[in-house]
């Protein structure tokens, strides 16, 4: 039996942080303390997520007042 393939960690975040608040990838890029060209590969799924982005995000996700 195949397994599916998970999603892309830059699909997640589209869905995720940018579409739902419909906000750009240089906003969101700042709020994390990250610089737009590296939130934007992952994003187009060219780069992965290093442990210390995880970090930044689950930070991120857990404070709705930035994510915005």
């Amino acid at each position: 039996m195949a397994m599916p393939n998970p999603p892309h960690p830059g699909e997640f975040i589209r869905e995720t942080f940018i579409e739902p608040f419909d906000i750009s990838i240089r906003s969101l890029a700042e709020s994390l303390g990250v610089s737009p060209s590296t939130l934007t590969r992952i994003i187009n799924m060219r780069s992965g997520v290093s442990p210390e982005m995880a970090l930044r995000l689950s930070r991120h996700s857990v404070d709705p007042q930035r994510a915005g």
